[in-house]
């Protein structure tokens, strides 16, 4: 996004753009492999597992337990993913089936290494927090009543195995206060998933916002106001890297006669069908905006000038061979100017350069591309100052 700086304020911005609709306020973003968090956890656990075997509290051969579960658990999952079984899941990230077979995992070395109970209760309630975001309240509450009670089998089997009435009271304890702190975890987190989803929503309204401010109402392109803050923007880094530069001004042959002709109706429809040709023409880091009127900026960012004046032809030739309206009291043409930034020019001298390229395309009989070639910055000191009410 190119922010809109005080430069925009240099303009006669008197349009009445407000902001248009669009089909979709997605945008693309970098998507983590679903197995990324939980390989971070599980590594975090074979830690503490090392830290502590290292202390002697616990048995070394507890590491070779978690990474044949692991193994397991990963191969497991992959080939489900593989096979599609998630996708007709509410859930198709399978929060919830991870977190209980982290959860059985953690019993199952809780049973073969009874002091690994201090690592349950941390880990467990990480495991829970991590599914808190795609599960239901009540699904969670279910998982943790499974977890206490296959504690409390756990417990059950080791006094069964070892009369150890130590480590029955401490394992009880322990039991104890997970079963109620765990609970109590989940309602309240749960309050706190309500808040990131209204936050969420809040964030995508704004960024819908944002972008819908960036649109001209009638045509879905840049507007004026963007399409200088963004003139801006190019510039600074054309004087900062060194990175070529171009500008073309487009405006529609006899417009006006469209407007006093048929009307302002069908002069808006000729408009909107222009703005879709012309985007459809430009490249992907191309900036297209209407500046105002039938006249419209398109910025080339790191563009020198032949590819620049190949792009305008392009758009010229679709604008002549478009299927338009044969109730326009003529063809639809587009005249264009294209130029070359040159470094340590100020905006004016630029868009003054392109604009009268323009005006000589219209002069010389429309329908055309007219290149302006950039000359050098000594040379650009004498350029006339009065751009059309470019300031």
């Amino acid at each position: 996004m190119f922010p809109v700086t005080d430069t925009s304020q240099w303009f006669d911005d008197t349009s009445d753009d407000r902001p248009a609709r669009r089909h979709s306020d997605a945008e693309p973003r970098g998507a983590r492999p679903r197995w990324l968090v939980p390989a971070l956890l599980i590594g975090l656990y074979a830690l503490a597992l090392g830290g502590s075997a290292a202390l002697g509290v616990l048995s070394p051969g507890l590491l070779l337990w978690v990474a044949g579960m692991t193994g397991a658990g990963f191969a497991g999952f992959f080939f489900a993913f593989h096979r599609g079984w998630h996708l007709d899941s509410r859930d198709p990230q399978w929060r919830l089936p991870i977190v209980v077979t982290a959860l059985a995992g953690l019993l199952v070395l809780l049973y073969l290494e009874p002091a690994s109970q201090i690592l349950l209760a941390p880990f467990a309630f990480i495991a829970f927090a991590w599914g808190l975001f795609t599960t239901s309240q009540r699904g969670l509450l279910r998982v943790a009543a499974a977890l206490v009670v296959g504690y409390a089998v756990v417990i059950g089997v080791h006094y069964a195995e070892q009369r150890n009435s130590a480590l029955l009271r401490l394992e009880v304890m322990h039991l104890l206060a997970l079963a109620l702190a765990l609970p109590a975890f989940i309602v309240l987190m749960a309050k706190v998933q309500k808040l990131y989803r209204r936050l969420h929503q809040a964030s995508r309204k704004i960024r819908s916002i944002e972008q819908d401010a960036q649109r001209d109402t009638l045509l879905g392109c840049y507007n004026r106001r963007y399409i200088l803050a963004a003139l801006e923007q190019q510039k600074q880094l054309a004087d900062e890297g060194g990175i070529p530069l171009c500008l073309a001004v487009l405006d529609i042959d006899h417009f006006k006669r469209i407007n006093d002709r048929i009307g302002h109706l069908a002069g808006d429809e000729v408009l909107r069908q222009f703005a879709r040709i012309a985007q459809q023409g430009v490249r992907g880091g191309d900036v297209f905006g209407r500046y105002g009127g039938e006249e419209f900026l398109l910025i080339f960012p790191g563009t020198a000038l032949l590819p620049a004046l190949n792009t305008c032809e392009r758009i010229r030739a679709h604008v002549e061979a478009h299927a338009w309206d044969a109730a326009l009291p003529g063809p639809v043409t587009v005249s264009i100017g294209v130029t070359q930034y040159v470094v340590g020019e100020s905006l004016l001298e630029f868009f003054s350069r392109a604009d009268t390229a323009m005006y000589l395309a219209k002069e010389g009989g429309r329908n055309q591309v007219v290149v302006e070639e950039p000359v050098s910055r000594e040379d650009t000191q004498g350029l006339d100052s009065s751009a059309r009410g470019f300031f």
